[in-house]
């Protein structure tokens, strides 16, 4: 796949190669302007290749138009404002459903679990654009899993949300993925990233760089260097204890249980 916009000089993606497959959890990060957003909007068709073919289902994202694409690729923007233009709470979520064709009570019942899922439904009559930029992006998310595509794109879902949405957030993730549900994260948020731990894909200026495992993805200081990204603490902790710690602990919890194991003997 090689991108670049009408008139532009430069290719954004050059040489990204790709499969991704049902049911997986994939995290893509690199710095700003590295071209992450730019990727997953050749998901659902907004963008066609210049270069290469991108296939979603079967179907080469440039034979098919983007409405056909929506319906099974559910993508939440950055930023809340490019996705909400209803007068009300309610009928932002009920938006898509009435446009995708489904019965009357059932885009009720949908409706309705969305916004009680994220602890909206007592916004149901106000407009979105009275709620907090965390609500915003939760409001988005629920947009989205109301009418259940199979294919998901967060970008940059955990500004604005405070530990305890974050945690909920991963709960949700992990829980599509039971359900055979592809969900791609675009995120700076190692932390996060680091407690899901889901295949992580890191890019700079255009390219892939590393594509694995996140134990190994963050492990690997010169790509995640030349990528700007940080690694998360716990994988800090565990290069300032090796050779006493075998693994990196994957949470908070399981690195307490390591260390009281090291003062125990």
């Amino acid at each position: 796949l090689y991108f670049k916009y009408p008139l532009a000089k430069d290719f954004i993606l050059k040489n990204v190669n790709l499969k991704i497959k049902l049911g997986e959890i994939v995290g893509i990060m690199g710095g700003n302007g590295s071209g992450k957003t730019t990727l997953i909007k050749h998901f659902n068709g907004l963008l066609k290749p210049t270069k290469g073919s991108v296939t979603v289902f079967g179907k080469d994202t440039r034979e098919e138009s983007v409405a056909y694409f929506s319906k099974k690729v559910g993508l939440v923007f950055q930023n809340p404002g490019h996705q909400l233009f209803s007068d009300t709470v309610w009928n932002e979520v009920a938006f898509a459903l009435k446009n995708f064709g489904f019965d009357e009570e059932v885009a009720k019942k949908r409706v309705k679990w969305a916004l009680e899922f994220f602890n909206l439904i007592q916004y149901k009559d106000v407009s979105p654009l009275l709620l907090s930029g965390g609500e915003k992006k939760r409001l988005c998310l629920a947009s989205v899993l109301a009418w259940d595509p199979d294919f998901i794109i967060l970008d940059e879902p955990t500004v604005g949300q405070d530990f305890l949405q974050k945690e909920k957030l991963r709960e949700i993730i992990k829980m599509l993925a039971t359900q055979n549900k592809t969900v791609i994260i675009v995120s700076h948020d190692v932390e996060f990233i680091w407690l899901l731990q889901p295949r992580v894909i890191l890019i700079s200026n255009g390219m892939i760089v590393r594509d694995g495992d996140c134990r190994r993805i963050f492990s690997d200081s010169e790509a995640l260097e030349e990528c700007g990204i940080t690694k998360p603490q716990l994988i800090e902790l565990y290069e300032e204890l090796f050779p006493l710690l075998d693994k990196p602990p994957i949470d908070l919890l399981e690195a307490r249980a390591m260390i009281l194991k090291l003062f125990r003997g």
